[in-house]
Parts: structure tokens; sequence; C-alpha cells
């Protein structure tokens, strides 16, 4: 294919969907990780007919998903070249952005004076200030919260400033306002993101997230592949996370997703709107409820969903269109611990104007996503290297 050519992609990420360690693994604590590979395992093979026909089976022999003779679309994986395994630090560099230091972390709690800030900004204490799973800290510090109103603070392995509360405690916009509040207090630290965890439920045993998460990140470090888009007239639309992760940056309309069926509802949706541009897909079931939550088997199924709408995604895409599926890191719900997986990401692109597919083989870096869109629409290339006229057609 050629730039120029090209009037719509269609980019979507599916959140933590890694395959198979990278070389710099240890490093993270991460050696073993294979999210695809152990899920397919645990699930005793996975039915992906769709994905198998583009060539995922080809970039790794899955349980369930062999090889095919001749796969209709480019296959290959590319490697993280930036420091990290975050989900802001994936995106980034899927855009155009690599990130040689990586984003701070904080497993031993914020500092002292981070809390203090944010407590004179907003007139609250805080419970907990800890690195902790999600769902256990609302076991563990629930109670107390409905007691008490303080909202709960925690952390992960991410560059994150989660910040929970039970909506009849702390109605939802209230939340945002404090998120806001600590967005402002965190820049300078360079933290990648502080997301709003409103939940209910009456116990600890019934404490349920629910989907008015929102993520307040920080602005990209450098213009990105959207921004170059928007600027030179061209339309980009994000779906699901997609604007919080970039900080509104280079997205000129958005719409958020409650989850994976609501995202790829929204995907056809903008499909059929949009007549030229970028349509940039966040589907997060998979790290969100699934990953973190060691769920191998719903993350299976959620992969099985997403095959049995990939048909009809398709049949959306005229012969001027590209699609582009990828991930941002690995979650891999088997190995220890409920973090991210520093991973191989996949990479399956396709075109209804594809003549045949193509082994696009192991890239250095996510940005050759960006390296391509420039290619797409003839902007400038910046880090990465393009795949556009690897393809056939």
């Amino acid at each position: 294919m050629r730039g120029g050519g090209v009037k719509r992609v269609l980019l979507i990420t599916l959140d933590g969907c890694g395959i198979g360690e990278l070389p710099d693994a240890a490093r993270y604590g991460d050696v073993g990780a294979n999210t695809l590979g152990h899920v397919a395992e645990a699930c005793g093979g996975l039915d992906l007919p769709h994905l198998q026909a583009l060539g995922l089976g080809n970039i790794l022999q899955l349980p369930g998903v062999p090889t095919v003779a001749a796969p209709q679309g480019g296959w290959g994986r590319m490697a993280e070249a930036s420091a990290g395994k975050d989900t802001t630090t994936g995106h980034w560099e899927i855009a155009g952005i690599i990130e040689p230091n990586p984003l701070p972390t904080y497993p031993t709690g914020f500092p002292e004076e981070i809390i203090a800030a944010l407590r004179r900004e907003t007139g609250l204490d805080f419970l907990g200030n800890i690195a902790a799973s999600g769902t256990e800290i609302l076991k563990e510090l629930g109670d107390e919260h409905l007691r008490s109103g303080r909202p709960i603070v925690y952390t992960s392995a991410d560059s994150v400033f989660q910040v929970a509360a039970h909506e009849g405690i702390i109605p939802v916009e209230r939340l945002y306002e404090i998120c806001r509040a600590a967005r402002r207090i965190l820049d300078p630290y360079r933290i990648g993101r502080v997301i709003a965890r409103p939940f209910v439920g009456d116990a600890p045993e019934n404490y349920r997230r629910t989907a008015n998460r929102h993520d307040f990140s920080l602005s990209p470090t450098a213009p990105t592949i959207l921004d170059g888009m928007t600027a030179a007239g061209i339309p980009v639309f994000g779906v699901g996370k997609i604007r919080d992760i970039f900080a509104g940056c280079g997205i000129g309309d958005y719409v958020y997703s409650s989850d994976n069926r609501d995202g790829m509802a929204k995907t056809l949706t903008a499909l059929a709107a949009m007549e030229r541009g970028l349509i940039f897909t966040n589907l997060v079931d998979f790290d969100m409820l699934y990953g973190h939550r060691l769920d191998a088997k719903g993350f299976g199924q959620a992969l099985e969903e997403f095959d049995r709408w990939l048909p009809e995604c398709r049949a959306a895409l005229k012969a001027e269109d590209l699609l582009i599926v990828t991930a941002d890191h690995g979650c891999d719900p088997t190995t220890p611990g409920s973090d991210h997986t520093r991973e191989y990401v996949p990479l399956l692109v396709w075109s209804p104007a594809m003549a045949q597919g193509t082994a696009l083989g192991v890239r250095t870096s996510f940005a050759d996503v960006a390296a391509t869109l420039a290619e797409a629409y003839g902007l400038p290339v910046g880090a990465g290297k393009g795949f556009l006229g690897e393809l056939t057609g």
C-alpha cells in the first residue's frame, strides 16, 4: 500500500494483551510473562478464527490458534523502546514518543509533601497511601471509608495516583474535583495518571468499582502523531480512555465507553460517521477486569468476544481504509502479582485493498505505528519506521 491512498485508519489497542517477554523483562520482574500464551493455555485453547486468519498464530502459536499458510493481514510483534510497562508510556510510544526515563513509581506510598498538599487543597484527610490491588484495598479500607468519609489513596507498580470513594459518600463529580487537584499537584513529579475510582456496595464482599472511572493524565512530553494530524486538519477521534491518556492533546473529538462491548459498538458508530481520519480505540476490559484480577478464563472469553465482532468491523471498512490491532503492554494473569508485564505486543494490520498477507517481523518500537500513520497521511515521520510500504496491494 502507498501513502496518499489511505482515507481512514482504525487503530485498536487491546489493553494489556502482551505476547511474550521482552529481552529486558528481568529488569521489571517479568521473566516468563506471556499474556496471550498463558491465557490460551489456561483456557485449554482459544477460539479466535478471525484473528487467526489475520495472522495471530503466525506471530506466536497459541493453543487453539495455530499458524495459517496464507494469513490475510500483516502480522508481527513490536518491542517497547521506552522504559516502563504502563498504559501511558505504551500509548505515547504508539503515538510516536519514546521515553528513555520511566515515569516515577511509589511502591511504598507517596511522600508526605504530596499528601499534605492535597489535604490543603481539598480540606480532606485520606486513607491508605499504599501500593495495593484496587479490589483488595476496598476490602481492607472500604468500611473505614464509609465510616469516616475519607477518600482512599493508593498506587500500583505503575506511575498512578488512584483515589477511591463510594459514590454514596463522595459524589462522582466531587471525586473528579479531588483528582483534578491531585493532577495539578503531581504535574511537577511527572506521575503518569491520576485515576478516580468510584465504587458502590455496602460490605467488603460486594464492593464494586463502577464505570465512572476517569483518568487525569500527564500531558505528553512531546508532540505526537495525533498533534500532527490535528494540525494538518485530519480528524482524530478517540474511543474509550484515549482522550484521557493523551490529556486531550491531539484529540479532536471523543467518546468514553463503559466496557469492551460498548467500545466496539461506539467504534462502529464512529466509522459510520467519519469519512477521513483516525479512529483510535482502547478496549480496557482485558487489562482492568481480567489481567489485574488474575482471571485468565475471563480474559480468554473477552478475546473470543472481540474475535466474534471482528468480521462486523472489517465489513465496515472500505478499500482506502486501514485496520491496525495492537496492545500497549502485557498484563499476564498467571504470573505472580497483579501488575502489568514487560512484553512484546502483537501487530495485526489489514485493509480490503491488501492482495495478501505480509510478515512484518519484529519491530523495534511501538512508534512504528505512528510512523505508519505519518506515511499514510503524508506527514513528517518522527520516531519509528513505518510499515505501510511493506503491505501488499
